[in-house]
């Protein structure tokens, strides 16, 4: 039960450690080619997310200061309006329920001052299972809130709550750390919770010398991550300590039936690790409600379509639709945040207290057209179709084979034209576009130039005739496809996520910094560094952007044919470097081709007659450099 956590603590002993248990590592794999193709789909499919997840969560409404009132009001909410009926089924406690962790025997104690029905006659000991009962029983499922460490975000921030853990210092370290096998099963088994939401500030703000711990006397714990440093961060033993808690959640639950949220707020280079792990994993620290915070979460999920699909999510954060930049007053924000959300395949979780929405808040929630974006079955991210920090084109491909979702977006304070093409949707001659919000009407000829006001978009449905009208290209269809690799050796920062005046504190440093580590990650439609696809001069549209020393396993039942024109890219550093790209089918190899920097683009086709599971792999044939070696998969596409 506590072999995560034992982990934990052996890496915190010694500082050379970590990188001991990294060499370790890879000595053990070392007679495994981590490139050889697995022959069949190794994307996590545990828990029940096939779908971004659509709910309630009580934080953004009400921080620690939760009751059950509150919460079952906001469920009757959900239920009488039709939002329940729509897909928000989730109705998630955060922060603020826990009274203590019992000493006698480890089990926690909910605060029965503000859940009444978790106290039970004639025993000391507490249960959510009435409270859960009754949210099941109207048809919703019921989430809980933990922390990965020993101690909770509230009890290093939240400082002023009445809600916060009471007791001794045992009593008071009310996380999982030490804990998980018994709390998972308390949570899910005996108390019935559908969902859970694991934090990690338990990991990160409780170093022994800290003022914190000081002052409130709690158990000291060395930090796994810090936020500003990537090279300081403990990457193993935070992935270990949450694959601890995934491990419990499938031994507790043998149906499959739940969701495993993690909030590391994108650092511990969760890019690598989260879609394995869990069902969904925040990409970004909190979303205020701000604009430019709103962007800054936004765009630190917005180009990671490759890294999600059914099961498995990026999570901007939750939805602060009502609330400051995005309340009833401002309008036009708040329905760019709930379409962004819903293009990028974000979980779409309500914050606000639904007891007292105005129907011009309610009913951008029920827009059933938005929702259909979000909730489409193929699970394909929308890919950026024109970038720019004053104007982004995002589309996005549905599962019905011949629609797609577009969404143009005016980001800055002045009003901009905008000019939709057929090219940049991968169709061809007249499209039929449906504004989702308006319902109006419009036929794209050539191309349609819209004008966007301050901070608008504006979001559509389109029909017209495909591009490849036998296939699709990979960069389309990202749900089909698992980044099993992506060559990166040293993760970084993404350096173009919007940064924005810390909504925390005064302009006293040096201003906060992305923590997401997705600098140089796999990319639909354009380079790991955001550059345009050219191999020797000649630019592509379409492609998968890669690093050398990569595999990306796709989907491939129904098709026939893989093609693909592939070279090094004209983006990379390395210029001495030679590869191999080859194409394997449920584990054989089906073709391969070199490429050299400065040598045209090759063709590469293979029959995939009977494969299930195409693997492609970029190799480094002679490794003589260390620059990053920017490859691209040009045009590459599966066709019937």
């Amino acid at each position: 039960m506590l072999k995560a956590t034992l982990l934990a603590f052996t890496l915190l002993t010694a500082p050379t450690l970590p990188q001991t248990a990294m060499a370790q590592a890879t000595a053990a794999q070392a007679s495994i080619d981590p490139l050889a193709p697995a022959g069949r789909w190794t994307g996590a499919t545990a828990g029940r997310s096939p779908t971004p997840p659509m709910g309630w969560n009580s934080w953004n409404a009400f921080h620690t200061e939760i009751d059950e009132a509150k919460v079952m009001g906001t469920a009757k909410v959900l239920v009488d309006s039709g939002l329940r009926d729509l897909g928000y089924t989730y109705v998630n406690i955060d922060d603020g329920w826990w009274l203590k962790r019992r000493t006698s025997d480890n089990r926690m104690q909910v605060r029965t001052q503000i859940f009444p029905s978790a106290k039970i006659k004639g025993s000391e000991t507490s249960s959510f299972r009435p409270f859960t009962d009754t949210l099941h029983s109207m048809g919703l499922k019921a989430g809980i809130y933990s922390d990965i460490g020993g101690n909770a975000c509230s009890q290093a921030y939240d400082l002023h709550s009445p809600n916060l853990p009471e007791g001794t210092t045992a009593e008071r370290q009310v996380g999982l750390l030490g804990h998980v096998q018994q709390d998972i099963k308390l949570y899910f088994g005996d108390w019935g919770f559908d969902y859970i939401k694991v934090d990690a500030c338990g990991l990160n703000v409780y170093a022994p010398d800290s003022a914190v711990v000081k002052q409130y006397k709690y158990n000291g714990f060395p930090p796994l991550i810090d936020q500003t440093s990537i090279n300081r961060t403990n990457i193993p033993a935070v992935r270990a300590l949450y694959q601890e808690v995934a491990d419990a959640l499938a031994s507790s639950n043998p149906d499959g039936d739940y969701i495993f949220s993690i909030c590391a707020w994108g650092s511990a280079d969760v890019r690598s690790w989260g879609k394995e792990v869990g069902n969904l994993w925040r990409t970004s620290g909190d979303i205020t409600p701000q604009w430019t915070r709103m962007l800054h979460t936004f765009d630190s999920a917005s180009t990671r379509a490759l890294y999600a699909g059914p099961g498995h999510w990026n999570d901007p954060d939750m939805l602060f639709v009502g609330h400051g930049d995005f309340d009833e007053k401002h309008l036009t924000e708040a329905h760019t945040h709930f379409s962004l959300w819903a293009m990028i395949n974000a979980p779409l979780m309500i914050g606000y207290d639904l007891r007292n929405a105005p129907p011009e808040l309610m009913n951008i929630w029920a827009n059933k057209d938005i929702i259909r974006l979000n909730q489409d079955s193929g699970g394909h991210q929308a890919v950026l179709a024109y970038d720019s920090d004053d104007v982004q084109i995002f589309v996005k491909t549905l599962s019905d084979s011949g629609t797609k979702g577009v969404l143009l977006f005016n980001r800055g304070l002045a009003p901009a034209d905008v000019t939709l093409t057929p090219e940049q949707m991968k169709m061809i001659g007249d499209v039929a576009l449906t504004d989702l919000w308006s319902k109006a009407a419009l036929t794209l000829k050539g191309e349609l130039k819209i004008t966007l006001q301050p901070r608008e978009s504006r979001v559509f449905e389109a029909r017209g005739k495909r591009q490849l009208p036998d296939g699709f290209y990979l960069s389309e269809i990202p749900g089909a496809l698992n980044v099993a690799r992506d060559g990166i050796v040293a993760p970084e920062p993404d350096p173009i996520v919007h940064r924005m005046s810390n909504p925390w504190g005064a302009t006293i440093n040096g201003g906060e910094r992305p923590t997401y580590t997705g600098w140089g990650g796999a990319q639909a439609d354009a380079t790991p560094y955001d550059q345009a696809l050219k191999i020797n001069g000649q630019a592509f549209l379409s492609g998968i952007g890669i690093l050398a020393n990569s595999r990306l396993e796709v989907r491939a039942t129904g098709y026939t044919r893989f093609e693909a024109k592939v070279g090094i890219d004209d983006s990379t550093r390395n210029l001495k470097d030679k590869v191999v790209f080859q194409v394997f089918g449920d584990g054989r190899l089906l073709t391969e081709a070199t490429a050299a920097y400065g040598q045209e683009a090759q063709p590469l086709k293979a029959d995939l007659v009977d494969v299930k599971i195409v693997e492609l792999v970029v190799r480094n044939t002679a490794q003589s450099s260390d620059l990053p070696l920017v490859v691209t998969w040009a045009d590459a596409a599966l066709k019937k």
